[in-house]
């Protein structure tokens, strides 16, 4: 190979990746940095998912107000016009006529439900419960939210800690193909060693844009997640807390505080208190129902005449012709294809299937704690093991980095030995960020506020 030419290839490569960082430098200061939190408030803030529960929420808490006005009377007012043609009944007299006329009629009626078997009573503390559990929803869904945007976020940081590792790996590639040119032109080394050389160079450099082209789909993510618009890249705060490893981990007293609280499950308790009240208001349609009633009518007919033949005003007609009705009605049900009873028992089976699933959702609540404890416990000393793997390896690649300098080692066994070290490296990135986010999921379960989220 050339050495000027070789020389022109290393000058660009090193003006590319000079240009590459300051590009990116510049474009962290121009734009806005998000931690994790401000992600998480954006997101549920402007999450469709989210808005969408909140309008079932609504729709429930209008439910219970409704159920509670049903307690109110009821009171309709009805009129009606009527024109009348050919043989028909004279409203006067009673006397069939031939005569075309017109009449007005007037009502108001009031019904008020005394006892209907506790009906109304029992729907209004069901909607009320719903209406509890449309509430839990929404917290649900924002948790939710909130941990697929946290995983987002620390997907992220690993591909921006591949980045870096690569950059790193990329830079001792380069010191490396720098050595061998200077050891080729002194005659110290065969020019093989400058292929191996730049081969192991150019394969760092594909890891680096792969390594970038992942970091960029890891932020399109996030950006998805929180329903980012305008915008095609996101920074994040370049520090992170130091992994805090906790190794006290107690299953029974973690479930017993993420019984208490978790949305999914409280949704569920009130689901099946609704249920329940539901139940009962069904089986009041098996007992009898007392309601008051009242009315106040009046009408006006065209064929009303006074003695002189004239009609009779309306207004008069208006005040003579009122008619005023009370009473109260008692109805017995008796038999009516058994379909109240169906009722109940269908109602029966919709409470035994609303504890069924509160029972699988606390369940599925056990299981999923089971598991983050035993992840942490299998975490923790994957990090601490990762982590002295690291140290080793750092150590073999120095060494075997001054061997291969004096020419005790060829090319391809320092590229395995660099190759070590940065798998090591990203292993421990990757165990580390796993780790921190099992834990804050277990600071979450065991009631911690790691959200910001009421």
């Amino acid at each position: 190979m050339d050495s000027s030419l070789a020389q022109d290839k290393i000058m660009s490569l090193k003006t590319y990746i000079t240009t590459l960082l300051l590009f990116t430098a510049f474009i962290g200061v121009s734009q806005e940095v998000w931690t994790l939190e401000e992600c998480v408030d954006y997101a549920i803030e402007h999450n469709l998912q989210v808005k969408n529960t909140a309008y079932n929420n609504e729709s429930s808490r209008e439910s219970y107000r409704q159920s509670v006005r049903d307690l109110l009377p009821s009171v309709n007012g009805s009129t009606d016009y009527s024109i009348r043609y050919g043989r028909s009944a004279d409203p006067q007299t009673n006397d069939f006529v031939n005569t075309q006329f017109f009449s007005n009629n007037y009502s108001l009626n009031a019904n008020l439900d005394l006892f209907r078997g506790f009906q109304k009573l029992n729907s209004i503390r069901a909607s009320k419960f719903i209406y509890k559990a449309t509430q839990e929803d929404i917290l649900q869904e924002k948790f939710l939210l909130a941990f697929r945007v946290m995983s987002a976020y620390y997907d992220i940081k690993f591909f921006e800690g591949l980045v870096a590792n690569s950059l790193e790996q990329l830079e001792i590639s380069q010191g490396n193909y720098d050595l061998v040119q200077k050891q080729v032109e002194l005659g110290l080394m065969a020019g093989a060693d400058l292929y191996e050389a730049e081969s192991n160079l150019l394969g760092d450099k594909l890891l680096l844009t792969q390594n970038r082209n992942q970091l960029t789909n890891a932020k399109l993510v996030l950006i998805q997640e929180m329903n980012l618009t305008e915008v095609s890249d996101i920074n994040l705060k370049e520090s992170l807390e130091e992994t805090m490893v906790n190794e006290d981990v107690a299953l029974d007293s973690l479930y017993q505080s993420a019984r208490g609280f978790v949305p999914l499950v409280k949704s569920q308790e009130y689901r099946v208190t609704a249920a329940k009240k539901q139940l009962q208001a069904t089986r009041g349609g098996l007992f009898p129902s007392l309601s008051l009633f009242a009315g106040y009518g009046t009408s006006y007919f065209e064929t009303n005449v006074d003695e002189n033949g004239n009609v009779i005003p309306f207004r008069t007609q208006f005040s003579d012709n009122t008619s005023k009705f009370v009473g109260a009605q008692l109805n017995i049900p008796i038999s009516n294809g058994w379909s109240n009873h169906s009722r109940v028992k269908q109602q029966k089976i919709a409470y035994m299937q609303a504890k069924n699933n509160l029972e699988i959702q606390e369940q599925e609540l056990f299981q999923l704690l089971q598991q983050l404890v035993q992840d942490n416990r299998a975490l923790i000393a994957e990090f601490e093991q990762s982590a002295k793997q690291v140290e080793s390896q750092q150590i073999a690649f120095t060494i075997a980095q001054k061997r291969y300098e004096k020419g005790l080692i060829n090319a391809l066994e320092l590229f395995q030995a660099k190759n070590l070290y940065g798998v090591a490296q990203n292993q421990n990135l990757q165990v580390g960020l796993r780790l921190k986010v099992n834990q804050s999921t277990i600071d979450f379960y065991n009631g911690l506020s790691i959200f910001n989220i009421n």
